[in-house]
């Protein structure tokens, strides 16, 4: 990975020189360009025309999709940069208008790991010089890079294009190896350098919440005044209460009467679904008549250091004697999301690291309180006591306690579900594509304050 990772800094040099020629001349008036008209986004490991839910594929792609699309709709035009994963894949998807996406070849398409992309980064990054090359100079304002891997090659192209850099982290390594769960793998060192030399170099650093910003602070040395603080969006169109808890029941064919927690999202050692399990067996223990009311559906598809043991939850769930309440779905679309998300009493988001936390808002959203750990962006995304509870740590008792409420209390995930509904209308994408647009003037505005004072 080392040996990769020399080979862009080779290439930086080389772009760098290059770069501030470049920006000599693509250099102009400041009038009516207050905002950018073209962005490049970069999302090397993970493709936004991906199923969430399956592989690497989670709130990042959510984020980036309804991102690009707000944008759009605000004239910002977006270009999103994405590692070609099957030979069948066109060059370019047009996603939504002003919004395509470019597949760029680089290594094989099936079976490559995420932990073996770095290898990839310069053959990725020749694709995205590529794909430039065919326009004029100035074809793209400024470069949006997502997670570490594309930050790596949003340095190379900012700079060799002359533009400024904006990058999201979406989660740091030295935030998850602060916070392993049992059985995980710690984040690797060459990615903890990597991440410190994209804080380094990027002109802008977007975070979730105030949390995060801190910890990029604290732990990677960014100057405060290059922070910003974006919180993400939910689609509030399609993540609504609709019509209901009943209908979303009669829908899935769940029963009327029962007691619905659920858990959505990858199946990782990070998410916790095991947690969740383990409540569940405890809630069993001190009551085995709730067996009959139970149903505990966990719905998506194993992930990162899941796919080792991908049986590993079931086996779990058979050990601790609730294979009979436990429903393990396959990854769902949106539409479909949803319906699980009305349905449920509560979410059970138990997670060891979240950098926001987008599923708790999208279960808000249609209705439906949280029961989450209170790690991360999972803080700002419930309100402990108003739309769900946050539980410290890990301990499944706790958890068990929380549901306890919802069954003793049958009125209680209505009375939390009414002001989650509420909470979530603050968090829409259009609100959050416009705070992005924000950040990427004030990138703008200060790179060619740079570039003028660098030439006189």
């Amino acid at each position: 990975m080392t040996q990769h990772m020399a080979r862009l800094g080779a290439l930086r040099g080389y772009a760098q020189s290059r770069g501030h020629a470049q920006s000599r001349r693509l250099r102009r008036p400041a009038h009516g360009r207050n905002a950018p008209r073209r962005v490049a986004m970069l999302s090397v490991h993970t493709s936004p025309l991906d199923q969430p839910g399956t592989g690497d594929a989670g709130g990042m792609n959510v984020y980036i999709v309804e991102l690009a699309k707000r944008l759009a709709e605000i004239n910002i035009e977006v270009e999103i940069f994405t590692r070609a994963t099957t030979g069948a894949l066109p060059p370019t998807v047009e996603l939504a208008p002003g919004v395509l996406v470019r597949h760029i070849d680089a290594g094989p398409y099936e079976g490559l790991a995420k932990e073996e992309l770095p290898a990839q980064l310069c053959a990725f990054t020749h694709g995205v010089m590529q794909a430039e090359a065919g326009h004029r100079p100035g074809h793209y304002d400024l470069v949006h890079s997502h997670y570490w891997l594309s930050g790596h090659v949003g340095w190379l192209a900012a700079e060799r294009w002359g533009v400024p850099l904006v990058h999201a982290m979406h989660t740091m390594a030295k935030v998850k190896n602060a916070a392993l769960a049992e059985g995980d793998t710690p984040e690797p060192a060459a990615r903890v350098i990597g991440e410190t030399q994209i804080v380094e170099a990027a002109d802008r650093l977007i975070a979730n919440t105030d949390e995060e910003a801190d910890e990029l602070v604290r732990h990677y040395g960014a100057q405060p005044a290059k922070v910003a603080v974006v919180h993400p969006g939910v689609n509030l169109d399609r993540f609504r209460p609709a019509d209901g808890r009943a209908a979303a029941r009669d829908r899935l064919g769940l029963p009327q009467d029962a007691v619905i927690p659920l858990f959505a999202g990858r199946i990782q050692p990070l998410k916790a679904p095991d947690v969740l399990l383990r409540a569940i067996a405890v809630l069993l223990d001190e009551d085995p008549s709730l067996r009959e009311r139970l149903v505990v559906p966990v719905v998506g598809g194993p992930s990162g250091s899941g796919l080792s043991k991908p049986e590993r939850l079931h086996k779990l769930a058979a050990r601790l004697g609730v294979s009979d309440v436990v429903r393990f779905q396959p990854p769902v679309d949106q539409q479909r999301l949803a319906d699980w998300y009305r349905a449920a009493t509560v979410l059970v988001m138990p997670s060891y690291s979240e950098s926001f936390g987008l599923v708790a808002i999208e279960a808000q959203a249609c209705g439906t309180p949280v029961i989450a750990a209170a790690v991360g962006g999972l803080s700002v995304a419930v309100r402990d006591g108003e739309t769900g509870f946050l539980v410290p740590g890990h301990d499944p008792a706790d958890y068990a306690r929380a549901l306890r409420r919802f069954i003793d209390q049958p009125h209680l995930g209505e009375q939390l579900g009414e002001a989650a509904a509420r909470h979530a209308q603050a968090f829409g994408w259009g609100r959050a594509a416009a705070s992005t647009a924000d950040v990427y003037t004030d990138a703008m505005q200060e790179h060619r304050r740079h570039l003028r004072s660098a030439h006189g």
